[in-house]
Formats: structure tokens, sequence, C-alpha cells
């Protein structure tokens, strides 16, 4: 006896299922598209840009722009590693640079001395967290580790990797 064969209709609906599904995995642990908030990550990000995120498991490193969830009331942070697990950060209040470990970070992608904001000195990051800020040091720019302290590792989404839009800025994050 030959097997029934299937309706088209339902070869098409199997399909486009498997293909949600697939879609929702590839989201769920790969991949994520977020949208840039604000000015505090200016001139690497600006207000408007949509970036893909990685979202696989991941490790922070020094200079990663990362995306740092804050709950669901509250829209994600994009910003800048500065400092891992045993780290400290010290931001000269007269200079405006920044010292990791008491070495001047080369800070090519920032246009403005580093403003103290609410740091009362040197931060040693503690185990399982990072100290992040945004490009844009002016005052009052960036709400960042040096406002609220540094975050939990495990509210790190993942790591931006390519902007989509603005089209003419299309491309990998790190390719400028």
């Amino acid at each position: 006896m030959e097997p029934k064969k299937k309706n088209g209709f339902y070869e098409w609906a199997e399909i486009i299922c498997g293909v949600i599904v697939l879609m929702a995995v590839v989201y769920t642990f790969l991949f994520r598209m977020v949208n840039v908030s604000g000015s505090s990550m200016e001139t690497t990000l600006s207000n408007g840009e949509q970036l893909i995120l990685s979202s696989a498991p991941y490790t922070p490193a020094y200079e990663d722009i990362v995306v740092v969830s804050r709950g669901m009331a509250q829209e994600p942070l994009i910003k800048r590693v500065i400092g891992l697990p045993g780290d400290t950060i010290y931001v000269d209040a007269e200079s405006g640079e920044v010292y990791r470990n008491n070495e001047l970070l080369v800070e090519p992608y920032i246009d403005f001395p580093t403003a103290v904001e609410r740091m009362t000195g040197p931060v040693t990051v503690p185990s399982g967290q990072v100290f992040i800020m945004g490009d844009n040091r002016a005052p009052n720019h960036s709400y960042d580790s040096r406002s609220f302290g540094c975050v939990p590792v495990e509210d790190v989404v993942g790591k931006a990797v390519y902007r989509l839009m603005p089209f003419d800025r299309m491309g990998g994050i790190y390719d400028d």
C-alpha cells in the first residue's frame, strides 16, 4: 500500500512553521536587533541607528560595545566595556583621562575628556561584573558606571557587531 501524499497546503504550513521556529531560535540564542537611543555613544553610534547584536554565549572583553539589560520597564543601555573583574578604574578629574590598573587608556573613539560624574575615586570591578561607559564623555551625556557603578555580567545581553541602518553607515561596528 502506498503512503498517503500530503496536501500541498500542509506541506507549505510545515515549511512556514519550521522557518518561524528556526527564526525564533536564532533570535533568542544567536542574534538580536537593537536600536540606539540617545547620544551617549556619539560619535561611534548615533541616535536611531539599528544594530545587530550577537547574543550567543559571550564573555565581555575590553572595548566591546555591549547591550546591558535594565529589566522590562526600561530600555537597554548600549555602552563600551572599560573594566573587567579585578580591574581598578580611575578618572582623573583635571585631565579627564581614564586609567585602568594605573595605565592610561588610549581611547580614539572619544571626542571629549571624560567627566568624573559621581565617581569619588578609583573603582575596583567586583567579580562577575563589568565597568561600562558611553563614548560621549561630556558631562551628563552618558548614564553609565560612573553614575551607577558596575553591572553584573549576566545583565550583558550581547555584543554589538553590525550596524544595519542607516544604510550609508551599514557595516561592522569595529570597522570604523
